[in-house]
């Protein structure tokens, strides 16, 4: 009976804070936004002073105010352990740290404990302890189950839920297993990753404050991937769509391992939080954008509930949308601004390869360089988390074969006299794959009888060289202190957590010997760094490309595909060009003949399609999609060049048997040689929506490649090499020809076969003629 009363009071006290007005709003009320007298059918409505933005005039009444309630789920893998929490040996105690949106009170939390325990711990008897912020949550049995995986519903308090958070677990049987280290194995208990935590919460007013961009349409706070919606008029423009993917890349790169996706919404309001792209004057979904002479930026409240925000990018050309847009990600507004006019924004342009993320190939990089603020080069204690580096690099990157990247690791472990030194290492792994086990001593005869008799014996650096293969577009170098202790050791310092291992700030990796050169088309540069287009990040020389009217799904494939080049560059996309239908002149065309083209269609914009791939390997129709076949002289050359992995025949196959699908197909541009087109395509809107999902897997992401990926809800990915590839990068011509003798080796052999027969046929006539005239030296004269 107290606990009901409990919940009833804070259920009371959140409704009363929800309905209470926010003082922030006193500026922008709902009636100014939402007028009762509506202008007469025909009549224009006055306009606003020039000294301030007009209000944006919604055709409906004012409705009440319900104070919505949020349902969540939020996992292990989610809180940042994909492969969830191992208690075991020494370490027999653990947790995890997460936080939620700080827009929400939450009025209803469960956890649903999901435990893999080993056989000899189950036998034990014991039980595991939990604890939310400092606070019991209670214990639960680690006893035998009828399955390998154990489940348990816990409810907490909700009080207890806040915006930062820590799950903590701890095994009460430890003193009894802290001296098992043999047998550390055996007993193991894993909190799963699937285990979650679902909450039930009221959702706050923040009031209408440009200040707190981009919340509240994306929380820094929240761990589980978020979704926002566009809307656009009814005559959706390309300069709005080109606002709308240089906001969406922006996102992008504020979700980072979280995930973000889009809706596109046409001539419709969100029901919830949404941004909104237009001109001054027009209406989306009844909603009246403001009259205004400058780009603008303002925030409301959405007329279907007070509590969701809706925020206008307002310009009258593609450049004050850029503008706005832009001054909307650059931040820093002054505290309750709930509309803001814009000036002329100076938008820098990349240069190539200068994207954040990516680290550079112009000079050695410390490690220390790619850590995160929260992250440190220093281990306490004997048990610890693998201390890793993350970086991405640019996926072209070149080494002739027998070239390694050199990498120096600096490295000290602590001095005590009841550490193993003789079976303790430094355990070294990139991107999975082992690459040393470094020791604390220095190897060797001498070394060690230098070591015996007192002398200073400590390896505490080492070179490695990386093989090229091993650099991807995202890498992790993970570095573990293998501390053992000596059978003598006291149990205790098993818990010790005052001794320290660090890396060295010193260590590096260094690219400067790579060269940027591949071979392209390469779809699967595309799905893990947005390549080529990525190259120069703000994609001012790329064109994004929509059908003569795109639809909501494409619209919204393509903000997703803005928001994973953000993601991958750190850069957004402030200089993208974004074009419906092919231009057939002006200035549209000649900027289409210098790009890249990312291209979104459905087939059932055959029209579209059929302009795109006309000279292409791929051929489109109302109802199919296919690949042409190779005329003569494409095979004779594919032939003698030694391009033999060409699967034309497979992917049309394939194409064929399936009714649904979607993926990707990429080719080299008609326009200009230099330049690759990548389309993103499905056969219906719904199978063009899954494109996100599916690259949101690892597994599909690793299959594809080539210039092909095809996606079926039945068969995962599949991928083939229909077209021709070509070199681009830096390369000077005489390593060019160097390049092309090693990738081209039959048609080299071939030529050189041709070559050797024209010389030993043009000696062996000149021999025979003065073989001839030897013999027969009475013949010189006639």
């Amino acid at each position: 009976m107290k606990r009901m009363t409990f919940k009833v009071c804070q259920l009371l006290l959140a409704l009363s804070v929800l309905t209470t007005p926010v003082m922030a709003e006193e500026a922008t009320t709902v009636e100014s936004l939402l007028p009762i007298d509506l202008p007469v059918p025909g009549q224009e409505p006055a306009s606003a002073p020039e000294t301030a933005p007009a209000a944006p005039v919604v055709a409906t009444p004012a409705p009440s105010i319900i104070v919505p309630g949020s349902v969540s789920s939020i996992t292990v893998a989610q809180m940042g352990q994909p492969h969830g929490v191992m208690l075991s040996g020494g370490q027999l105690q653990a947790g995890i740290d997460f936080t939620l949106p700080s827009d929400q009170v939450i009025t209803n939390a469960q956890l649903f404990l999901n435990l893999k325990v080993s056989p000899a711990m189950a036998a034990r008897n014991t039980t595991l302890q939990l604890m939310m912020n400092g606070q019991p949550l209670g214990t639960v049995p680690l006893g035998s189950a009828d399955s390998d995986v154990s489940n348990y519903q816990l409810e907490i308090p909700a009080a207890m839920v806040v915006s930062s958070n820590n799950i903590s677990f701890k095994i009460n049987d430890g003193d009894a297993l802290l001296c098992l280290r043999d047998l550390s194995d055996k007993y193991q208990v894993t909190i799963m990753p699937n285990t979650r935590l679902d909450l039930e919460g009221q959702q706050l007013n923040i009031g209408a404050d440009l200040s707190q961009f981009p919340r509240p349409f994306f929380d820094s706070m929240q761990m589980t991937p978020a979704s926002v919606a566009f809307a656009f008029p009814a005559k959706t423009q390309p300069e709005q769509v080109s606002a709308a993917a240089l906001v969406a890349s922006w996102l992008g790169i504020e979700a980072d391992y979280r995930g973000i996706s889009f809706n596109a919404l046409n001539d419709k309001l969100p029901e919830k939080n949404g941004i909104l792209f237009g001109k001054p004057g027009e209406q989306i979904g009844g909603l009246t954008l403001p009259e205004t002479q400058k780009p603008m930026l303002q925030i409301i409240d959405n007329p279907g509930n007070p509590v969701y925000k809706l925020l206008l990018v307002v310009g009258n050309s593609d450049q004050q949308l850029r503008a706005a847009a832009w001054r909307l990600t650059q931040g820093k507004f002054t505290l309750q601004t709930a509309s803001t006019t814009v000036e002329n924004q100076n938008i820098p342009v990349s240069l190539a390869y200068d994207a954040p993320r990516w680290i550079t190939t112009e000079r050695p990089v410390r490690l220390t360089e790619l850590m995160r603020k929260d992250q440190s080069l220093t281990a306490t204690g004997i048990w610890h988390e693998p201390l890793s580096v993350a970086f991405r690099a640019a996926p072209d990157l070149f080494l002739w074969d027998g070239g390694t990247i050199p990498m120096k690791i600096g490295y000290r472990f602590p001095t005590e006299n009841w550490i193993d030194e003789d079976r303790s290492f430094l355990s070294m792994t990139f991107n999975g794959t082992f690459l040393s086990n470094l020791p604390v001593n220095k190897l060797g005869a001498l070394e060690t009888l230098w070591r015996k008799l007192g002398g200073d014996a400590r390896q505490e650096s080492y070179n490695l060289a990386l093989q090229p293969y091993l650099i991807y577009g995202d890498n992790q170098l993970s570095l573990y202190f293998n501390i053992e202790t000596k059978e003598s050791a006291p149990c205790n310092v098993l818990l010790n957590n005052n001794i320290k291992s660090r890396i060295d700030e010193n260590s590096w990796i260094d690219l400067s010997k790579t060269r940027h050169f591949s071979l392209l088309p390469n779809l699967s540069y595309f799905v893990g760094a947005s390549f080529p287009f990525s190259r120069f990040a703000d994609y001012s020389h790329t064109v994004l490309l929509l059908p003569e009217n795109p639809g909501e799904a494409e619209i919204s494939t393509l903000l997703n595909m803005a928001a994973r080049s953000g993601n991958a560059t750190g850069t957004s996309l402030n200089n993208n060009a974004v074009m419906f239908g092919l231009p057939t002149g002006g200035a549209n065309l000649q900027r289409l003949e210098i790009s890249h083209v990312l291209a979104v269609s459905t087939l059932n914009q055959s029209a579209f399609n059929r302009a795109l791939l006309a000279q292409s390997p791929f051929t489109s129709n109302e109802h199919s999609f296919g690949v042409r076949d190779k005329s003569i002289w494409q095979k004779i050359q594919n032939w003698v060049e030694g391009d033999w992995g060409s699967t034309g025949v497979g992917a049309d196959r394939y194409f064929s048997s399936n009714e649904a699908w979607r993926g990707f197909v990429s080719f080299r541009a008609p326009w200009n040689p230099a330049r690759v087109v990548v389309m993103a395509i499905g056969t219906t809107d719904e199978q063009l929506l899954r494109l996100q999902t599916d690259l949101s897997s690892a597994r599909i992401n690793a299959g594809i490649r080539g210039d092909v990926a095809i996606i079926t809800d039945e068969n995962g990915v599949r991928s083939f090499r229909v077209g021709q590839q070509f070199p681009s990068g830096q390369m000077p011509w005489y390593m060019m020809v160097v390049w092309y003798a090693n990738q081209h080796s039959a048609f080299m052999a071939v030529l050189c076969l041709l070559f050797a027969t024209v010389i030993g046929l043009s000696l062996y006539a000149l021999l025979k003629k003065r073989a001839r005239k030897r013999l027969n030296p009475q013949d010189d004269g006639k």
